[in-house]
């Protein structure tokens, strides 16, 4: 039933559940069925009070450990707290940066960002102690020694200004993903548009992975001068469209009147409309 994502499932080898039933498998002795639940949970957006709880329960699992030290029922269930809105999962999630697992660590700073509290901030900034000089790869594992990516993306998402002089070093990191992130939070936190003008360079990237990541970022921080770079990227249109989508989100705000349209929203929905 597991996929190593933890986020991959087949309708056809999977149970069919109720939030009822979920809630009951989420602490169940099969630990199948625990890690299933708390994926469910979140992918469905579960959100009341008592699932909020047995979630941030499940953050300190000893039950399901793999073989390397890993806690993948640890990591579904602070993906699913990302999902549901509920700012009470916050402390629980801010101890979780400190585990021991990459992988629950990278989940919990994900979670944080989708929260978007603030307090989360100090303990998101120590995570970049030490600089580009602890950026290191784990020596015989496929990741760095901290979830750089999701702790810098988090830190732009919540405006955490006092974090700038930390994450501007890393747009100079050797891994172009974490270029991507710092870029991306530099602008959120300054609105400098040469840090959304670095992320428009990297669309002319050979690496279409790198081109669909930066997409991504550009529709998160609705960086309104990337909208035709976006629409012409070598890139499936399903990933143009997404990242159109986020710029129009940020057009199209609360405050802004209902009968009005700006001129900048209407061309993103022109482009949109080229690419179906």
């Amino acid at each position: 039933m597991k996929a190593p994502s933890g986020e991959d499932y087949s309708a056809e080898n999977t149970p069919q559940l109720t939030p009822e039933l979920a809630l009951a498998n989420l602490q169940s002795s099969d630990l199948s069925l625990r890690y299933y639940a708390a994926w469910w949970l979140g992918k469905f957006r579960v959100n009341r009070p008592e699932v909020v709880q047995a979630l941030i329960a499940a953050l300190e699992d000893e039950a399901d450990r793999t073989e390397m030290g890993g806690y993948p029922l640890r990591r579904n269930a602070a993906r699913a707290l990302g999902k549901l809105s509920d700012v009470s999962a916050v402390p629980s999630l801010i101890k979780c940066l400190e585990c021991s697992d990459f992988y629950v660590r990278e989940a919990a700073a994900q979670s944080l960002q989708k929260l978007g509290d603030k307090t989360a901030a100090p303990a998101l900034i120590k995570m970049l102690d030490g600089g580009l000089g602890q950026a290191v790869q784990v020596p015989g594992r496929p990741h760095l020694t901290q979830p750089y990516e999701a702790v810098i993306e988090a830190l732009g998402a919540i405006g955490a200004t006092e974090a700038i002089s930390l994450i501007s070093p890393f747009l100079g990191h050797e891994i172009p993903g974490v270029q991507c992130a710092a870029s991306r939070a530099m602008y959120q936190l300054t609105e400098d548009s040469s840090y959304g003008d670095r992320l428009v360079k990297m669309l002319s990237s050979d690496d279409l992975k790198l081109r669909r990541l930066v997409l991504a970022d550009l529709g998160a921080i609705g960086y309104m001068p990337a909208a035709e770079a976006i629409a012409i990227a070598k890139v499936e249109n399903s990933f143009k469209l997404m990242a159109l989508k986020g710029l129009l989100e940020h057009q199209l705000t609360p405050e802004l009147d209902a009968l009005s349209v700006s001129d900048h929203a209407i061309q993103v929905m022109n482009l949109m409309d080229g690419l179906l």
